[in-house]
């Protein structure tokens, strides 16, 4: 009989103590013994594997966590509600579900890593040199990604090299920067034992440019600008030829146009289409319904009401007033933008990437405003079975739970979900974690930081314009000029992948971001140019607020410096491992 290992325990409530071990137990009794595992090459690749899907498990409201974070900030919006309300109005509580869970989850995955990397040395005589070194560096790639995240969130963690045993004493926090340095050190030493590409296995695993990209983003994260250049460069070198900009496909033209035109898409890149064929991907987390626990439930909570859905979350005015327009200028210094037609002559990716009043989503048309008691249901024009939209009552603007922000996300849904978008519609929808997109942003924003400014860095942010069909930026900006610029596409190209709230942070102007007010426009009411009074050089709008109230609802913020940085770690942590110090202000 399998015996449960008690040589190896986990920091996060101590149960991870079982973990790998648990999930051993379940095999049958002529698989994989805990007390020996891994024994071969077939034994540890298999848990390198369950580490992976590790990284699947961290969610909220069914959605996974990428897709969550930016609906906590100034682009985003939740369902009010204490685990998605608290986070913005500085009121998280240490039994916050949303703040408590990347702890556990990421020192769960972290456990897995160990449980083969601790043994691999042993066994090593039984594989060939390369494969021991990919298993390796992919191990530590995965553990290094987890700290990544919990760096960003909690500040100060511990640091854990291998798996503690029994009677070891449990840790304290480890500095933020010797955690950082620990990333980047690592990354440094195992990025040349990966495969350049992992395409074969549709970039679900860790491959050279993958970690060269996680040393660069982690640098600039942590202000080590030169480190963060070089790294990034060196990605983006090895990427020739493997990795690029997906171009938008034809639905483009369907942008800055209504409902009856048809329906922007970009599941080329963002949906199941764009997961097989795309060379955006450089790195993505699969989910496979073939496989326990390894899917979810995304696209119910992203939907309109119409396409199944619940709106659960949306983006913010500030977000839809954040777009240029098509010749490039922000909507207070535009010649061509009209606020009695405020979706027309904008950015396209505001109609790729959000859904905005008199659009196509899902297959319906989309209208908040009560004016519309019944809107076009294009459906049997989709599937062929009649030549024109038939009319259908509008659950969009009477249904209490319609959204809230009075948009929602286009980005990450695809309409061949549709038929199975419900409350029990589980997908399996892949999510990408590091894109080429963001690579090239990391580059110039470090280039930019650092005031090694050349035409690379206008190259690198004018490929992500082009494609977007919005012109290339001026020549000769000063420093702080292109630092707006960057800011500006990194809001809007990386909208809803999870990276505004550790941005807001890590430029220092989440004390003014997150202070005041965000506004919504559940009612989609109309509203006239002297609601704002400019764009900031953050490419953030500032609302007359008087005027502002007159169209829009609100949402009050609340942002503490030396609190809201980070996240609070839960109690039951702090009861388990008697070492740990809770955050400041918790």
């Amino acid at each position: 009989m399998i015996k449960k290992t008690k040589s190896i325990i986990g920091i996060s409530l101590v149960c991870t103590a079982l973990l790998a071990s648990c999930d051993l137990d379940r095999l049958p009794l002529d698989g994989p013994s805990s007390e020996t595992f891994p024994s071969n090459k077939k034994e540890a690749e298999m848990g390198l594997l369950g580490a992976y899907k590790g990284l699947s498990l961290l969610d909220a409201s069914s959605t996974p966590i990428w897709h969550v974070m930016d609906n906590i900030t100034d682009i985003g919006y939740a369902r009010p509600g204490n685990n998605y309300t608290s986070p913005i109005t500085s009121s998280i509580t240490t039994d916050n579900a949303l703040a408590t869970k990347p702890w556990a989850a990421h020192y769960k995955t972290i456990a897995r890593v160990h449980d083969v990397l601790d043994r691999l040395t042993e066994i090593q005589h039984t594989m060939a040199e390369g494969d021991y070194k990919k298993i390796d560096a992919e191990l530590r790639f995965i553990r290094a990604y987890c700290y990544s995240q919990l760096i960003e969130l909690y500040g100060d963690v511990p640091l854990l090299k291998n798996a503690l045993k029994l009677g070891d004493a449990l840790p304290h926090r480890t500095a933020k920067k010797e955690v950082e340095n620990f990333i980047i050190d690592e990354m440094t030493a195992i990025a040349d034992n990966l495969p350049t590409s992992q395409a074969g296995v549709r970039f679900s695993r860790a491959s050279s440019i993958a970690a060269y990209m996680l040393k660069a983003r982690v640098a600039l994260y942590g202000k080590q600008y030169k480190v963060a250049a070089t790294a990034a460069e060196k990605a983006i070198t090895l990427s020739n030829g493997i990795h690029s900009l997906t171009p938008f496909d034809n639905s483009i033209a369907f942008a800055n146009q209504t409902h009856d035109k048809g329906e922007p898409e970009v599941a080329n890149i963002f949906g199941h289409k764009g997961f097989e064929s795309s060379k955006e991907w450089i790195w993505v987390v699969e989910y496979n319904r073939n496989i326990s626990d390894n899917v979810h439930n995304q696209l119910y909570y992203i939907s309109s009401r119409l396409g199944k859905g619940v709106c659960y979350w949306g983006p913010t005015q500030n977000f839809i007033d954040s777009f240029q327009d098509l010749q490039g200028a922000y909507i207070t210094e535009s010649s061509i933008y009209n606020a009695a037609k405020p979706f027309e002559n904008r950015d396209p990716r505001l109609d790729l990437y959000t859904v905005r009043p008199h659009a196509r989503f899902m297959g319906f048309q989309f209208e908040p405003h009560t004016s519309f008691s019944r809107v076009n249901n294009y459906w049997p024009v989709i599937n062929g079975t009649a030549p024109s939209p038939t009319l259908q009552a509008n659950a969009d603007a009477t249904n209490a739970y319609r959204s809230f922000s009075g948009y929602l996300w286009r980005k990450h849904t695809d309409l061949t979900d549709f038929a199975t978008t419900s409350v029990s519609g589980f997908s399996d929808l892949n999510v990408g974690v590091f894109r080429y997109a963001e690579l090239l942003l990391i580059y110039a924003e470090a280039k930019i930081e650092d005031n090694s400014i050349d035409n690379t860095v206008y190259d690198a942010i004018n490929q992500i314009r082009k494609r977007a069909k919005m012109p290339d930026l001026p020549a000769s900006l000063s420093q702080n000029q292109l630092r707006t610029a960057l800011r500006y596409e990194r809001k809007v190209e990386l909208a809803n992948d999870g990276l505004r709230w550790y941005d807001l942070r890590r430029w220092g102007i989440a004390k003014e971001v997150m202070n005041g007010y965000i506004y919504l426009n559940r009612a989609a009411n109309s509203w006239d140019k002297n609601v704002l009074t400019r764009i900031d050089e953050h490419a953030n709008p500032v609302y007359n607020h008087a005027n502002a109230t007159k169209s829009f609802g609100t949402q009050e913020v609340v942002y503490k410096e030396n609190k809201d940085e980070y996240w609070p770690i839960s109690a039951q942590e702090l009861d388990a491992n008697k070492n740990l110090k809770q955050n400041p202000g918790y």
